[in-house]
């Protein structure tokens, strides 16, 4: 035990002393407070935009639109002629102008007239617009409360209730996603660093034959426990870091930018399961980082075949929209349970769906089985082929040694 200390103790100091190490520890925590210090600073500088009053141009060609010129963010000034207000659009007096044709009640048409290099119209300009022109052709013939409708004729609010039917003290927000989706990508960032790291520590040793020297003091045991025990502990200080800062930087991002940021709410199992997830996946990860190394000639092939399991774990990121849209589908279901993929897609569905109990309890059950029995074989694995060199065994030879040994 003395000696896996040693052996723990060495490598966790090596792996926190790491450039690499440091820069992914603080640069979330960092950014994030750039972010807002930046933010605060140009709102400080330059006058609030967001209630700006935008002067549109008009040409009323059809004679019949002059009320509710003013519709709050944008404000609508006639012209007599396209001419003037051309020359009005030159000199910006405004900042785009309309043509209202005469056919327009027959053909719906409009032309818009712009400076700006634009793909499309933007939103706010054409639903204000788009309230200029009901307004004016409905006035004479229906209420205000109903042309009000008309316009805007959705407003869904959704409350959600718990099973008692009481209000649920979490409801559904799209911004609650932000936080579990850029923690699950850090998540995956840092089991690819960690395995990647493992693989080329090992691949290091054993190219240099330190492997042998070492295996003279400790056993195969004891080196891969330690090992892999130190890499998850400085992955977990730096998981606690991400964890114990987002609601921090959370609370000061809504007093500053405001808006839905106020609204995001952390689940409450987040923390907890965050962690938890980290670690088994990790020790997964690790351990078949492990094995690789064991039987992998050189580093570069360990980590050519470290991809197939590095990229396995982006594909709930990859297809993270699905979840948004689909947030029940079985696919994501099943992306939860398997080993591989269950530490990111089920922090990603933590913020957009509750998960069934079983389901985590399943999903940690089977990563917990895989590591156990991950460690067992790896252990053999690494024991056999660690000291061949030159030449990678077949995976005829791989399940042969392991019926053996």
């Amino acid at each position: 035990m003395n000696k896996t200390y040693l052996v723990f103790k060495h490598e966790f100091l090596h792996a926190i002393k790491r450039v690499g190490f440091v820069v992914m520890t603080l640069i979330v925590p960092v950014l994030a407070l750039l972010a807002i210090g930046v933010y605060e600073l140009v709102t400080t500088l330059t006058e609030p935009s967001v209630n700006a009053v935008t002067i549109v141009g008009y040409v009323d060609e059809a004679g019949i639109f002059s009320d509710q010129t003013d519709q709050g963010l944008i404000k609508l000034i006639p012209f007599v002629s396209r001419e003037d207000a051309t020359q009005a659009l030159v000199r910006r007096n405004v900042s785009e102008y309309i043509v209202i044709p005469a056919e327009y009640t027959s053909s719906g048409t409009i032309q818009r007239y712009t400076l700006a290099k634009e793909l499309v119209t933007p939103p706010i300009t054409a639903y204000f617009i788009e309230s200029f022109l009901t307004w004016n052709l409905l006035k004479d013939d229906v209420s205000p409360e109903i042309i009000t409708s008309i316009v805007s004729p959705l407003n869904l609010e959704v409350t959600r209730l718990d099973e008692n039917g009481d209000i649920a003290q979490e409801q559904g927000n799209i911004g609650n996603i932000i936080i579990p989706a850029i923690f699950s990508l850090l998540l995956s960032m840092a089991f690819m660093f960690g395995a990647t790291s493992l693989i080329s520590g090992l691949g290091e040793e054993k190219e240099s034959r330190l492997i042998e020297v070492l295996f003279s003091s400790v056993s195969v045991r004891q080196l891969l426990i330690a090992k892999v025990l130190a890499l998850g502990t400085a992955g977990l200080l730096q998981v606690l870091v991400w964890l114990i800062s987002a609601p921090l930087l959370l609370s000061l991002a809504s007093s500053s930018f405001g808006g839905f940021l106020s609204d995001i709410q952390i689940p409450a199992n987040f923390l907890v399961l965050g962690v938890v997830y980290f670690i088994l996946g990790y020790l997964l990860f690790a351990i078949l980082s492990v094995s690789l190394g064991g039987i992998s000639s050189s580093t570069t092939e360990a980590h050519n075949l470290s991809m197939f399991y590095i990229l396995a774990q982006f594909v709930p990121l990859w297809f993270s929209a699905g979840l948004i849209n689909f947030p029940n589908s079985p696919v994501w279901m099943v992306l939860s349970i398997f080993p591989v993929t269950a530490p990111v897609q089920t922090m990603l569905r933590l913020g957009v769906s509750d998960i069934p109990a079983w389901q985590i309890a399943t999903s940690i059950v089977l990563l917990g089985l895989s590591v156990i029995v991950g460690m067992f074989l790896s252990i053999k694995i690494f024991r056999m082929f660690m000291l061949m060199y030159g030449k990678r065994p077949s995976l005829g030879e791989i399940i042969q040694g392991l019926k053996t040994a």
